[in-house]
């Protein structure tokens, strides 16, 4: 049970690593059109939109690499440990 425990509590911590680029850049954009928007007094909803759905995508790109590395590495852990599984 504790082994199950500590995969599960890792498996949450990875995906919090490896989607954080995106959604920090998302936040970030975010907050910035909002700002923009309540200086200018411009309400467009596309403005809020498309902005975020491009650095989305962009960061999603280039930080391809570390996500990937990450998630293969805990994949590694996860294969290694089937084997120590106690079966009860």
């Amino acid at each position: 049970m504790d082994d199950v425990l500590y995969l599960g509590q890792n498996a949450m911590f990875i995906t919090l690593i490896a989607s954080a680029p995106m959604l920090l850049s998302g936040l970030v954009v975010g907050l910035t059109i909002s700002i923009f928007q309540s200086v200018t007094q411009i309400q467009e909803i596309t403005l809020t939109f498309v902005p975020k759905i491009v650095i989305v995508l962009v960061v999603f790109v280039i930080s391809m690499p570390f996500m990937a590395e990450t998630v293969l590495g805990f994949m590694h852990e996860v294969f290694a440990a089937i084997g120590d599984l106690d079966t009860r």
